[in-house]
């Protein structure tokens, strides 16, 4: 039906049809964007100073990064962290308080090892804090990883029991360290100390993921473009079917008006 109202129409539900269509693309773009897997060098070892600040979360991009940081050991400040998973097995971690030399001068916990076995990990935390010169730096290579949050233990079990790595729970062990500046991140180190399992520490996933919710609201804008001109297309056709109808009853007004004039 070439009328221009209905012309009209039609170049309305095309409009809304692409605009619908440009929306649709628009989810599409971000469920790809958000399945683009971005990269970073985490297996190349890189210096410590300057990737992150001391009292300041971590950000993306030192998250898993391989480091080598110096400092100085403080003795004392080492504690066992309990049910920390190795390879699928259960054990503990000794971990050690460092004092960050080569970049912003703060508290870094460094995870020594792990051992299946408790009585071996204090046997390890024991030799590791006899051997310590507090005056002599130390060059230290591992994976940093953010601050874990602490972890209440159990009714029943020993309130001084530690399961995570929780800087914030740290530093209150650490010796004379009110007011002082802290990493919140540890390290892994690669190389455990003696008596001590090497933390497995794989790198971090890179798989994308595609965001199913943004490719569901572009087909859901594709099928409401669809509905746009099936709209147009139905009021069309009642529109064309009315006028045929009215067209119907008119002949036959017509033709009962000319029987009863013969």
């Amino acid at each position: 039906m070439l009328r221009p109202r209905w012309v009209l129409a039609l170049l309305a539900a095309l409009g809304i049809a692409a605009a619908f269509a440009v929306l649709s693309q628009w989810q599409l773009g971000r469920a790809l964007e958000a399945a683009v897997v971005v990269e970073r060098p985490t297996e190349e070892v890189q210096a410590f100073a300057g990737l992150v600040d001391p009292d300041a979360p971590t950000p993306q991009s030192a998250t898993a990064q391989r480091v080598e940081v110096v400092g100085t050991w403080v003795p004392g400040d080492t504690v066992l962290v309990d049910g920390r998973l190795n390879h699928e097995e259960l054990g503990t971690w000794v971990v050690a308080h460092l004092e960050v030399t080569d970049g912003a001068p703060a508290g870094l916990p460094i995870a020594l090892g792990w051992a299946a076995d408790r009585d071996d990990a204090r046997a390890a935390l024991d030799a590791f804090e006899a051997a310590v010169d507090p005056t002599a730096e130390v060059r230290v290579v591992g994976r940093f990883l953010p601050s874990e949050a602490p972890v209440a233990p159990d009714a029943g079990e020993d309130p001084q029991r530690i399961t995570t790595v929780a800087v914030a729970q740290l530093v209150n062990l650490w010796a004379d360290f009110d007011d002082r500046p802290a990493y919140f991140g540890y390290v892994t180190a690669a190389d455990p100390a003696e008596g001590l399992d090497a933390i497995s520490s794989p790198p971090p996933p890179v798989d994308g993921e595609l965001n199913w919710l943004n490719v569901f609201y572009a087909v859901e804008w594709i099928v409401f473009a669809g509905f746009a001109i099936y709209l147009w297309y139905r009021l069309v056709q009642d529109a064309v079917e009315r006028e045929r109808e009215e067209a119907e009853a008119a002949s036959a007004d017509d033709s009962a008006a000319g029987e009863l004039r013969t």
